[in-house]
């Protein structure tokens, strides 16, 4: 059974620019966290990058705020989502 990823919409993250995804869910700490953050040095700006994780990353969330990045979080049945962006106007 597919896993179900909510709609950018429920997470309030920006709906018109692209979308890119990260399942980190089967990984074991500090993977996920590297994986993220190496993955958003390699996107543009205007990406979205929504990571699926099996628990909610609060050891990222500081790095993100410290690199200039927005993001919210929301849990669905089987998964954690984390959706992360540069907010418009946002000189990072």
């Amino acid at each position: 059974m597919p896993r179900e990823t909510p709609r950018l919409e429920e997470i309030d993250a920006p709906t018109d620019r692209p979308v890119e995804t990260l399942d980190v869910a089967d990984l074991g700490p500090p993977e996920p966290l590297r994986r993220t953050l190496e993955l958003l040095a390699d996107l543009p700006d205007e990406t979205v990058l929504v990571q699926r994780n099996d628990r909610a990353p609060q050891f990222l969330f500081p790095k993100l705020e410290d690199r200039g990045y927005a993001h919210d979080t929301v849990e669905t049945e089987d998964a954690v989502v984390t959706a992360i962006w540069v907010e418009e106007g946002d000189d990072r």
